[in-house]
């Protein structure tokens, strides 16, 4: 280990990694680079530190950028960290980076939203990512459908969003924030937020705050599909001022079943019972 940290440590700054790739962030890659090191060291240990099984254990990073995050990872020293990287000035500043890992680090240059994590590894994997914010609900949309085919495909996901985004994630019954996000993430993983970052963490600094969301995932004992529940709270929530009798008018039959009250909105419902409400639809498909 000290050798990988002696690496680490030995490389250049993470500005001059950026001026020697002339790699600027790009807007329409949604790229904001992570740059103070006590930051990321603070993000890496937050996601890794109570991991009893380091040794076995694969990390997924999206959107690496110059590696500032990956290098606060790989100090903690999981079994492999798999940066995926859509830019190619990107993948060449993390060369250096890649070098220095003992072998612990690959980098892959792919388009995070067609890559099945899952297939790249076996045994215990997390994902611990500053994600490019124009692709981030997508992304997350997608691993909740994986955890829910399987809850063992990650044991964590710690996860960097727009504070509003996270809010949403993290949202119990009744918040404001409260909505499609917060009733399928709740469903599939326990959801917190960890805590704020700043903008001047940040280069170019965003203009919105950013959030890192913890997400654990959890059993389940029901049987309710994902995609009846996703055409659910679609309709729920994209009528949230509305009573549930109007804007779920075409499930109203289950209602009594399930113990819903027609005259409350979609903010009003809990998880449970979209749960319930998605297993009464199923069954009658």
């Amino acid at each position: 280990m000290a050798d990988l940290l002696a690496n680490i440590e030995a490389l250049p700054p993470l500005r001059e990694i950026i001026r020697e790739h002339e790699l600027r962030a790009e807007k329409s890659l949604g790229q904001n680079f992570l740059l103070d090191l006590n930051v990321t060291d603070k993000i890496a240990r937050h996601a890794l530190a109570h991991n009893k099984n380091l040794d076995a254990l694969t990390v997924f990073e999206i959107g690496p950028g110059p590696g500032g995050l990956t290098r606060s990872l790989l100090k903690m020293q999981p079994k492999k960290v798999v940066a995926i990287e859509f830019d190619p000035r990107a993948v060449a500043a993390l060369q250096s980076l890649k070098d220095a890992s003992n072998g612990r680090l690959e980098v892959l240059q792919a388009d995070a939203l067609d890559t099945d994590l899952t297939a790249l590894s076996a045994g215990p994997r997390a994902i611990v990512a500053n994600l490019p914010y124009n692709i981030a609900t997508p992304l997350l949309i997608g691993w909740l459908r994986q955890i829910y085919d399987d809850p063992a495909h990650f044991s964590s996901m710690t996860l960097m969003f727009q504070k509003e985004v996270a809010q949403r994630i993290a949202a119990n019954v009744g918040d404001k924030a409260y909505g499609r996000l917060a009733v399928l993430t709740g469903w599939l993983c326990r959801a917190k937020i960890a805590f704020d970052l700043p903008a001047s963490a940040f280069v170019p600094p965003p203009k919105v705050k950013s959030a890192i969301v913890q997400l654990t995932p959890k059993e389940r004992a029901d049987n309710a599909d994902f995609a009846t529940l996703e055409r659910i709270t679609a309709a729920a929530f994209g009528q949230r001022r509305k009573m549930l009798r109007s804007s779920l008018r075409e499930y109203e039959a289950h209602f009594d079943a399930c113990g819903i009250d027609p005259q409350i909105r979609a903010e009003n419902l809990d998880v449970a019972s979209y749960v319930t409400l998605a297993q009464k639809v199923g069954q009658t498909i």
